[in-house]
């Protein structure tokens, strides 16, 4: 008697250059941005339980508080961006929990298209924002640009660090140029141009149950 067997499962196309590339690059990206919270969470830890050795013994650094504050706003923007790739962003399904399979795949891709376009909004308010060009064209004499422009952002400090402040937004491009990296990845996942990816290191996380 013959045996017979049932079809094997034929194997996914492989990724056209372009879109194997982009998701590479948010790959890596992701395994940066994991290392970065790592360090981000840890000196948060850090300055914290100095903040409070230090008040505790009467001996407080003035500086600390401002440097939690900015490591929290650094810790966010990463998360933030760490979160869209995984697909931990926030979603309302009330409506799309009644489509079809295919209403709900072009649902979907309108709505990760809206993102990159937010992405990429960002990317160009930031450059319009520090104006590298600008401050290029006076030689980066912040005073000077200053004045023309009436672009303070490069003569401003903080209060107690005593930083340049605009080293500090720098994580506002970052975040966009990395959470635009991310959800172009998202958005060719979604048209079936390859499939979803299976991150390393976020094993724990079942974004499935959230988006």
């Amino acid at each position: 008697m013959p045996l017979i067997t049932s079809p094997s499962a034929s194997p996914a196309p492989t990724p056209r250059a372009p879109v194997r590339w982009v998701l590479a690059l948010s790959t890596q990206v992701l395994r940066t941005e994991r290392l970065l919270l790592t360090a981000l969470m840890s000196l948060l830890v850090v300055l914290i339980l100095l903040n409070v050795a230090t008040r505790y013994s009467g001996m407080p650094i003035y500086w600390i508080d401002e440097a939690a504050v900015y490591t929290v706003v650094w810790l966010t923007f990463v998360g933030a961006s760490v979160m869209t790739r995984l697909r931990m962003d926030f979603a309302v399904s009330l409506l799309t929990d009644q489509f079809g399979p295919r209403s709900a795949k072009v649902a979907k891709v309108i709505a990760t298209s809206g993102v990159l376009l937010f992405g990429l909004a960002m990317l160009v308010m930031c450059w319009v924002w520090m104006d590298p060009v600008g401050i290029a064209r006076y030689g980066f004499d912040a005073k000077e640009f200053a004045a023309e422009s009436f672009n303070f952002l490069y003569t401003e400090r903080t209060q107690t660090l005593n930083w340049p402040t605009w080293v500090l937004q720098l994580i506002l491009p970052i975040f966009s140029a990395t959470f635009s990296v991310h959800a172009l990845a998202n958005l060719l996942e979604d048209l079936g141009a390859a499939d979803r990816v299976k991150h390393a290191g976020f094993d724990v996380v079942n974004a499935d149950a959230v988006n």
